[in-house]
């Protein structure tokens, strides 16, 4: 098992300011870093993979469908695409940055609906793009990790019911899934039994309160988390996902716009504290 952390506490592009803050985490204890990929250019990800190398820290990365007008899913031809060259771009920073896996809602925009949940024919057309997008990303060494979203931010992708027909339909080694406990607490009768159902596909675990704050300061019961999670034999990214005061790109749709840890270093030496011994002390 690895210990990463979402950077989108940080901000939506990591830039030289924040590798002060980076290196503390290295200091602290983390494995890596998972990287929002929301703007910026390939030559971007590859100076910031030096900057990750230099520290010592592996990395994954983020992204999201950032429009309807860039859709995978879309009826529209000219609409999808246009979201599968996003698609391409994101994996392009993903290769650049040194990326061990490319994770997010990668299917439909967060925050837009249809009125319904997905079609037939939207769950073909994502299928298809991300098959391609798996087949292309095996050939560089990275797996997709697409995630799932409660239903007030997307109608796409929401349960692992729905996580696990999805990723047999695609039908490809390299296509897994994030599964996401601030997701899964609204979503799921049962986490324990959610993750059972996605048995060995999952690709990153999410590590996310129930405010999104600091793990184990809220009401989700990790030690069930950890313990279905480790039955399944998953060994792979564990990863803490918890947003600050204000995400421009995402606030809209995520509706983050309090503090939700005290500071920095209470959110980092904390929560990976709290995540090596819950691991440690699972089944």
């Amino acid at each position: 098992m690895q210990v990463g952390i979402n950077l989108l506490c940080l901000s939506g592009f990591i830039e030289a300011q924040h590798l002060v803050r980076i290196r503390r985490l290295k200091a602290l204890g983390y494995d890596g870093v998972e990287i929002p990929v929301l703007r910026g250019d390939v030559e971007h990800y590859t100076w910031l993979g030096r900057q990750l190398d230099e520290i010592g820290l592996r990395r994954c990365c983020t992204a999201v469908i950032p429009s309807p007008d860039a859709s995978p899913v879309s009826s529209d031809p000219q609409i999808r695409q246009a979201g599968e060259k996003h698609l391409d771009w994101a994996l392009d920073c993903a290769i650049a940055l040194g990326a061990e896996s490319l994770g997010g809602p990668l299917h439909a925009p967060i925050g837009h609906f249809t009125g319904s949940g997905p079609t037939e024919s939207e769950l073909s057309y994502g299928a298809e793009a991300h098959n391609r997008l798996a087949t292309r990303a095996e050939a560089n060494g990275i797996y997709i990790s697409l995630e799932h979203l409660n239903r007030f931010e997307t109608y796409f992708l929401n349960t692992m019911d729905q996580a696990r027909a999805y990723v047999d339909r695609v039908d490809h080694p390299a296509l897994r899934i994030m599964y996401d406990t601030f997701h899964a607490n609204i979503e799921e009768q049962s986490q324990p039994r959610a993750i059972a159902t996605l048995g060995k596909s999952m690709g990153v675990l999410h590590i996310s309160e129930n405010d999104r704050g600091i793990p184990g300061r809220g009401h989700i019961d990790f030690s069930q988390v950890f313990d279905a999670v480790r039955t399944t034999g998953f060994d792979g990214w564990v990863t803490l996902e918890a947003f600050g005061a204000g995400l421009p790109e995402l606030a809209a749709a995520t509706r983050v716009w309090r503090p939700l840890f005290p500071d920095f270093e209470t959110l980092f030496a904390e929560s990976l504290g709290f995540i090596r011994a819950g691991w440690q002390a699972a089944a």
